[in-house]
């Protein structure tokens, strides 16, 4: 389990895919002290500086994070995903603005390269008048503004299957949440089939949500649900039909993968994709951030597939390098390397 700062709730979601402490700051949770954001990068991004390192497999954007009735605020309730140190990567939870993303026009991205020619003359100028620590920082935003650069240039001139139809006018709002979720996954699986990306994130709401499932007939909010306690049938009932419903999402997925084949290669998409299913905590009224469980599907990384592992409190951090490796990506320690002790999980 990943202790220090913040409450379990902040932990539980900025820690998931980083497997490290979060900073100190001035985020004020339901208990313990104050946190500010993760102290290291999630394995997702970690996973894509990998992959963009080498020419064979970089792509445009390298990684897509799609969001689901997320974006309202952002904090450590509401990240999981780093780019590094204190970098949070915000999910796009708007479909339509990540259409407009994958598929705009050639003026749009030229006007984005005019903004990043001016921040790269103006972190320039900044640079030479800070403290060794800030310039730091000036460096991993530049960093990021050059990976922008390359995404753009490796977008010319490259051709792309047709475009998913998404319906229109579906306001991004808590009733249109199954709606919103499947235009998401659309615009996903086209984003592979178009090599746009080899690494995608896709986040249902956040944590300390309140998102209510009114399509499911359950009026009241998710989170507080699941603050309920166990002998409380009806709230029992409730929550296992909303996890039956993510799980039927999940299923979604999985069927959209399976019947795409592989762009140039053998088999599916699911062939040759691994799809991490997680959740934040292990379990919502006693906020444990032991026995998370976290489902593995897809053949990409030939893990051994059709069966349940209980690892009896194993850090997920060996879970993380075992993805790692599973890509090629050697790595000794994920996270905060005491977690890491063992190496990555054999899953073969």
């Amino acid at each position: 389990m990943v202790g220090g700062d913040g409450d379990r709730h902040m932990r539980g979601m900025s820690c998931l895919l980083t497997g490290i402490e979060l900073f100190p700051g001035n985020i004020q949770g339901g208990s313990d002290t104050p946190a500010g954001w993760a102290k290291g990068i999630s394995i997702d991004q970690e996973i894509k500086k990998h992959l963009q390192s080498h020419e064979a497999t970089r792509t445009r954007f390298g990684s897509l994070e799609f969001g689901v009735g997320v974006s309202d605020r952002a904090d450590p309730w509401t990240r999981m995903s780093y780019a590094g140190p204190n970098l949070p990567v915000a999910p796009t939870d708007d479909p339509y603005r990540m259409y407009s993303k994958l598929y705009g026009q050639l003026r749009g991205k030229q006007s984005v390269l005019g903004i990043i020619d001016q921040v790269k003359e103006d972190l320039k100028k900044v640079s030479q008048k800070v403290s060794p620590e800030d310039r730091q920082i000036l460096d991993e935003h530049a960093t990021l503004i050059r990976e922008m650069e390359r995404e753009f240039a490796e977008g010319k001139g490259r051709s792309h299957t047709s475009t998913p139809a998404l319906e229109s006018g579906i306001a991004n709002q808590n009733d249109n949440l199954p709606t919103l979720g499947r235009m998401q996954i659309e615009l996903l699986v086209n984003s592979f089939v178009n090599d746009f990306a080899r690494v995608a994130t896709l986040q249902y709401t956040k944590s300390v949500g309140q998102a209510r499932m009114n399509w499911l007939d359950i009026k009241e909010g998710h989170h507080g649900l699941s603050h309920e306690p166990n002998n409380n049938e009806d709230a029992v009932n409730k929550l296992t039909k909303i996890n039956n419903w993510f799980a039927g999402e999940l299923a979604h997925l999985v069927k959209r993968l399976s019947e795409t084949p592989e762009p140039g290669g053998e088999g599916t998409l699911l062939d040759n994709t691994i799809v991490v299913w997680t959740n934040e905590l292990g379990k919502g009224n006693n906020h444990t951030l032991n026995d998370i469980p976290f489902a593995l599907v897809g053949g990409g990384l030939n893990f051994k597939m059709g069966r349940s592992l209980n690892l009896n409190g194993v850090a997920h951090n060996r879970l993380h390098l075992a993805l790692a490796h599973g890509f090629g990506h050697h790595l000794e320690t994920f996270g905060n390397p005491k977690l890491s002790q063992g190496g990555p999980l054999d899953l073969s």
